[in-house]
């Protein structure tokens, strides 16, 4: 195990470095003054485009509902094709989706380390 330690802590000075490389880029950036000029002109862009899309999704109404439902039912459904590849494979399956053009898809799973509690 002290391999793993040893790249995840790798890891975190790596990540520990971007940090400090981005804060000075941010900190150059901030300095100039084309940069807050430009800036200022995105936000009010932005805003702007904002509006405009408030104001067509007011005009479609139920549509813009029922693609909000679509999309909740679509989340729902990724979980739970996940979490049954997740099984299948488990219990020593072959998982592989084949779509109506002929098109396999197998699964692809990854690890992730989060900080406990």
């Amino acid at each position: 195990m002290a391999q793993i330690e040893e790249i995840f802590n790798r890891m975190q000075e790596a990540k520990k470095e971007q940090r400090s490389i981005k804060a000075m880029y941010k900190d150059a950036l901030l300095n100039l003054q084309d940069y807050q000029n430009v800036v200022a002109d995105l936000d009010n862009l932005k805003r702007k485009k904002k509006q405009i899309e408030a104001q067509v999704q007011e005009d479609f109404g139920a549509d813009f509902q029922k693609l909000d439902e679509i999309k909740l039912d679509l989340e729902t459904d990724k979980e739970l094709l996940s979490d049954m590849a997740l099984n299948k494979y488990v219990k020593g399956e072959t998982v592989e989706i084949v779509d109506q053009y002929e098109n396999k898809y197998e699964p692809v799973f990854s690890v992730k380390f989060r900080k406990t509690f």
